[in-house]
């Protein structure tokens, strides 16, 4: 049998690649983009902002003029190829929808230019979401700030600009995260010499599993079935004797608060808290956090983004089944620089297992 160390549950603390990217500091509550903290590029930048710092040094023109004509340029060329394509047949739900058109773009199409690509997977999003919901998609303005054309291609009407700054601040934010399960996923696809594409999909398809990318709509369940504030306690307390999670509490990267939350929270305060949903999530926060400082007094769970997420994104009327589509099309950029970071001179990316099996019985002389 081969003498390996048992690895920690699910690689935890193994560092697997050098990266200029992201850093996420879990002891300490912060998160660094390209050396620039979370929270000033999320609320001073605009997405093609962001997109141009991630793909700065591994592509030709990535100043944000250039990345933002490449990216409506990809919208306008994605639309075209898109549509038709679903139909009665293709799935319902936005994911696999939006994987479905993604995987239709080949590896060395000229959709597969980072930017282009970006521009497309925010296509391939907004359409997916309007068809499983039975409605159809406008064409793309490619002169329109990304943010902006996606809110409205998702939402069907220009959104007021309160509105647009939340969810370019909520693209942002989620742009890029370190070595989460899909971006690390896009990694070892972009270690074999794969193209782009094929990593953004793989990637999206590691972020449809139910403990990455879906958290944020069960928040939603979550509040709607506590109701109101008054019977939050009662609520945690019950679905803790259960043995249950309570949602949007608890990351396993960080140890403290998640900064991304607090860039949210102050997002939603700022474009308005419309069906008084805030309140109520500032009620059941404060009294998980309470109750699970109790009861897990070894381990602390603080809230985390998908808690705000679910809030911002209910606030901005996009649906929860929509959640994990809008996810992937901010994160992208992430998912395309940490690629081109692997093929610069990452090499293949091929861990070692212990094997646990048994041995083959011997043979009889």
């Amino acid at each position: 049998m081969t003498s390996l160390s048992s690895p920690a549950r699910g690689l935890a603390g193994v560092v697997a690649a050098d990266t200029v990217l992201s850093h996420v500091d879990g002891a300490g509550g912060r998160l660094i983009i390209r050396g620039v903290a979370v929270e000033d590029l999320a609320t001073r930048s605009s997405y093609e902002d962001a997109a141009a710092l991630l793909l700065g040094g591994f592509v030709e023109n990535a100043d944000a003029a250039s990345v933002r004509a490449g990216i409506g340029e990809g919208r306008a060329e994605a639309y075209q190829r898109f549509t038709g394509r679903l139909d009665g047949s293709t799935p319902r739900d936005p994911v696999e929808a939006m994987r479905f058109l993604l995987a239709s773009i080949g590896d060395d199409d000229a959709l597969s230019d980072p930017a282009a690509l970006i521009g497309a997977t925010g296509m391939a999003a907004a359409m997916a979401i309007r068809a499983t919901a039975g409605l159809a998609t406008a064409e793309p303005d490619a002169g329109l700030p990304h943010a902006l054309d996606l809110q409205r291609l998702i939402g069907g009407a220009l959104p007021a600009p309160a509105e647009a700054r939340a969810f370019e601040t909520y693209l942002v934010t989620i742009v890029d995260h370190g070595l989460n399960a899909s971006t690390f996923t896009a990694r070892v696809v972009a270690s074999t010499e794969s193209g782009l594409v094929s990593a953004v999909v793989a990637a999206l398809s590691a972020l449809k599993g139910r403990l990455h990318g879906g958290a944020p709509g069960p928040v939603l369940d979550m509040l709607d079935s506590i109701g109101s504030a008054d019977r939050a306690e009662a609520w945690i307390e019950e679905r803790l004797d259960r043995g249950e999670r309570i949602m949007g509490f608890g990351h396993r990267a960080y140890r403290v608060r998640d900064p991304r939350a607090d860039v949210l929270r102050q997002a939603i305060a700022a474009v308005g808290d419309g069906a008084g949903r805030l309140a109520l999530a500032r009620a059941v926060e404060q009294a998980a956090l309470a109750i699970l400082a109790r009861r897990k007094a070894g381990r602390r769970l603080d809230v985390n983004v998908e808690f705000y997420t679910a809030l911002l994104l209910e606030r901005l009327g996009i649906n929860r089944e929509a959640f994990t589509a809008v996810f992937a099309a901010g994160r992208v950029a992430g998912w395309i620089a940490h690629a081109l970071e692997q093929q610069r001179g990452g090499g293949l990316i091929r861990p070692d297992a212990r094997y646990v099996g048994p041995e083959p019985l011997a043979r009889s002389a």
